[in-house]
């Protein structure tokens, strides 16, 4: 591809300024008398080429190289003004600090070079952590050459480098005060004599270490910013506690920029990477002395730094701090009072980011939640600039669960590939960790190894890395509640889960302990049925839902079944798992019959699990309970068409094996889907069928279904006396078999017999007895349509109040069944509509369009847009009339 005119021409700068800097090290190097700053000028001059040549399109390789020829342009202009043939320690030791600095990155450079595009762009971020590192020792080495070789030549070194930081203040201040620079100078000279005669030796500028550069944006923490930069105003100690990749870096690091952090503290801001030296006391120590600029060389605690610290107001960030406080850790427990001690200086502003919640106690932690969508899709587009806005990619950021590093991760590599949005989803959905193992795992997974590294995880034991194998292969979770039952072989088992809470792998959300989404696709199991633990907690499920079985509202044990409404997703990801694993299995799918069930009763959606039963071989064992569970979950979706189509393979095949009373079941059900398809004359002689076949095979519960099935038919056919006898007829065989739920459908279909047959007093008793039946039992169906039917009753003699008062029962029992939802609001709109209050008519009628677009259902969603008409026509009525 052609380079565009643009970045050619930044590309020749480039090469100028690198070809301008190589020059005048040359000549440095063959002139300079003084062999460690020859040998300095040396390895720079071969550090440059090398960017040159290979990475002259990366900025902070560039920035950083021109950065060292900058700092040995300095040190040649010092040097030949000086007298050299004494030099101080510390300037020999500065040199030769600088000469293995540009080693370090001329390896660097050689070995990202070596990587493939992708890994460096993703690599970017260790990257620049660590050309940070680099900048600040190049700063401090700068600091060096300027204070000892003013004591030389009592001159202001007018031409060293401006654009280093901090350093142009201390230049304006020699130019503007000789006299004060020579006392500051004699000052500092007479501290570093005491030095080398044996006392502390001061080895960095006072002003200490500038901090790494803020972030390039930081989108939608605006809010937490804010909040974070008011903590720190009033020196707040602060913990940003949260999973690896949320953010917490790039929070602190603009908070340092913040101007009015800048401008509380000027120059003493500093950032200290925890992960960038061994967990040690002494080296803490050590790297706390060096960053804040007091000097002080192996300090054995605090009390050589508490004059400085308590000198001037100063911001100082712990960055990846877990490092250093893991409770597992060495020293850990010296380390913790010592950060404790720290967070309690007067004048000091501590901020610590940790993935662990071992924190001083007294620390505000503001919450760190992951992006909303519009910060994330302008996360992915800061990135991504092939192509305008799509909804795939906000269906993409949704799937990580708006965690930051993965969105930045997936954008690169979308990117650097120029896939357009299309391409992007086809590989996420087809490959999804395959296909971007290399390039989004390996940052990420780097992030997540260094929590999996740390002692404390370690010392969780053998267990631990299996155990969060199973949290990250359910979407939920695991529910608290369940560990006994769950894990009964592990002991401490809330112990490890508390641990993995406090290494922020998992978080706790109501009774659940949960895992981002990208932390699930590194963690999860790559084959579920290999991972002994899950499939004995597969076991335990299928134990679970074939204990409770096909259960029925008033039958023992049902009340037990409900705990599939805060679990239903992850029971159906197993079942979906394992049922393509054991195709074969009848446990797993008499599970799967159950599970639908269970939904059916407690949870009415739609199932992923529909292709697999539909596409189950017809000759399993389990394919008919299997469909018939299914039809029955159709049916309160509404989608009764294709309920028909299922119930009439479910009716040949249980014909085909002869399974009479299975023959009653299917019959029955494809009776009460044509009268829902208004085809009652079929529904009407299949329900006689199985009211003859039940009668001879002498089953009393087939043959009163088979009445209130009829009953039903009848209803809908405007036979009202002959409904109210088969209604009659069903409800004396329930109550002789005490079935107290069919007993409530009776009175419920009795009250609307008789509210049309006009008489109202037993159309209210049998609805209000419905009820009575079914509070006790949150029979959330039945009492949603014995209310809908009072509220229409009271409607049609315009009593309103108690018609709108009926009608918010029933849609607060619809909660979970989007179909009675639906229908509830749709009769809340008529009500509205008939007492002239339109415009909330209108609201809740188009409440209830949406839920039957939703659901599909073709004649609910005509006779809902009919009632939408009319109210708009009676708004234009109403306008007209007004005017």
């Amino acid at each position: 591809m052609v380079p565009k005119p643009q970045r050619q021409k930044g590309r020749d700068a480039v090469f100028s300024k690198l070809n301008e800097a190589i020059e005048d090290l040359n000549r440095a190097k063959e002139v300079s008398k003084v062999a460690p700053a020859k040998t300095a000028f040396g390895s720079t001059s071969v550090l440059l080429p090398t960017i040159r040549d290979s990475m002259a399109d990366r900025k902070d390789y560039v920035g950083l190289g021109l950065a060292c020829a900058d700092v040995c342009r300095s040190l040649d202009r010092g040097l030949s003004c000086a007298q050299t043939d004494r030099l101080s320690p510390f300037v020999s030791e500065a040199i030769e600090e600088l000469t293995a600095t540009v080693v370090q990155i001329q390896r660097n450079v050689v070995e990202t070079d070596e990587q493939n595009t992708i890994s460096r762009i993703l690599h970017a971020k260790n990257n620049k952590a660590t050309i940070a590192a680099w900048r600040s020792d190049l700063d401090r080495i700068l600091h060096v050459f300027e204070t000892e070789l003013a004591l030389h030549n009592h001159v202001a070194l007018s031409d060293v480098r401006h654009d280093v930081s901090n350093t142009h203040e201390i230049v304006s201040d020699i130019h503007h005060d000789v006299t004060s620079t020579r006392e500051l100078v004699s000052d500092i000279h007479r501290t570093m004599v005491k030095g080398q005669e044996g006392n502390q030796t001061i080895r960095t500028s006072q002003l200490g270490e500038s901090p790494p550069p803020p972030p390039r944006a930081c989108f939608g923490r605006g809010e937490l910013i804010e909040e974070i930069v008011g903590l720190v105003e009033t020196l707040t100690p602060i913990a940003l506690i949260g999973a690896g990749g949320i953010g917490k870096t790039s929070l602190a690091l603009t908070v340092l920029h913040d101007d009015r952090v800048k401008k509380r503290f000027n120059e003493n801001r500093r950032f200290i990477r925890c992960d960038q030296f061994q967990a040690a006391r002494a080296n803490f120590l050590n790297r706390l002395s060096e960053a804040i600029g007091a000097g002080v060389e192996n300090p054995k605690d605090l009390t050589p730094l508490r004059p400085f610290l308590s000198s001037k107001e100063m911001l100082i960030v712990l960055d990846n701090a877990e490092s250093i406080l893991d409770p597992q850790g060495t020293d850990a427990r010296e380390i913790y009072a010592i950060v404790e001690d720290l967070s309690r200086f007067g004048k000091i502003c501590l901020c610590i980011t940790s993935r662990i919640l071992t924190v001083p106690p007294h620390c505000n932690r503001p919450v760190i939640h992951t992006l909303s969508m519009e910060s994330a899709c302008d996360v992915f587009y800061g990135i991504y600039k092939n192509g305008g806005r799509s909804d795939i990619i906000k269906e993409l950021v949704q799937q990580l669960d708006f965690h930051a590093l993965s969105i930045t991760l997936l954008a690169t590599t979308a990117a650097h590939n120029a896939w357009d949005h299309d391409r992007l989803a086809k590989e996420w959905g087809t490959h999804r960790a395959q296909v971007l193992r290399t390039d989004y795992h390996e940052s990420l997974g780097a992030t997540i190894e260094l929590s999996l590294a740390s002692p404390t995880f370690r010392k969780l034991g053998p267990n631990a890395r299996e155990l969060l194998g199973v949290v990250a292969f359910f979407p939920q979770g695991i529910d608290e509640n369940n560990l006994d039952w769950l894990f009964p072989t592990i002991s401490d088992r809330m112990g490890i889960f508390d641990k993995f809470c406090a290494l922020s792998l998992t978080y706790r959300i109501n009774s659940f302990i949960g895992m981002l989404a990208p932390l699930r696709d590194y963690l999860g199991p790559r084959d579920p049925s290999k991972s002994p633990l899950l499939c004995k907690i597969k076991d335990h499920y299928i134990s679970r839902l074939q204990l409770l079985g096909d259960l029925e509202p008033d039958q023992p044990g049902f009340r037990d079944s409900r705990w599939i409404r805060s679990e239903d997703v992850n029971t159906e990801h197993l079942l979906y798992i394992f049922t393509s694993f054991d195709t074969g299995s009848d446990n797993i799918w008499d599970a799967c019959a159950n599970f639908i069930a269970h939904l059916h009763w407690h949870k009415p959606r739609s199932t992923v699990l529909r292709p697999k039963v539909e596409g189950l071989s017809d000759d399993h064992h389990s394919k008919p309970q299997c469909l018939y569970q299914l039809s029955g979950l159709l049916e309160l979706l509404g989608n009764h068409v294709e309920r028909k189509q299922l119930l009439l393979h479910l009716l040949e095949l249980e014909r085909g094996r002869r399974n009479d009373g299975q023959v009653v079941r299917a019959l029955i059900a494809l009776a009460d889907t044509n009268r829902w398809l208004f085809l009652y004359e079929e529904g009407i002689q299949q329900s006689r069928e199985a009211l003859e076949i039940a009668e001879r095979l002498g089953d009393a519960e087939g043959q009163a279904k088979s009445w209130i099935c009829f009953a039903w038919l009848l209803f809908d056919d405007d036979q009202f006396e002959a409904a109210e006898e088969a209604g009659s007829k069903a409800m004396n065989l329930f109550l002789d078999q005490g079935r107290e739920y069919w007993v409530c459908v009776c009175h419920r279909l009795l009250g609307l017999v008789y509210n049309y047959k006009g008489e109202r007093g037993k159309a209210i008793q049998h609805s209000e007895a419905a009820i009575r039946i079914a509070s006790p039992f949150d029979w959330h169906e039945q009492l949603c349509w014995a209310h809908f039917a009072l509220a229409q009753l009271f409607e049609n003699k315009n009593e309103f109040d108690n018609a709108q008062s009926h009608i918010e029962e029933a849609k607060l029992h619809a909660v979970d069944n989007t179909y009675c939802l639906g229908r509830a609001m749709e009769q809340q709109s008529i009500i509205w509509r008939r007492q002239g209050r339109l415009e909330e008519a209108k609201v809740e009628a188009l409440r209830a369009l949406e839920a039957f677009e939703k659901l599909g259902v073709t004649g609910e969603l005509g006779t809902c847009r009919g009632l939408l008409q009319k109210i708009e026509l009676d708004l234009e009525s109403q306008s007209i009339s007004g005017d």
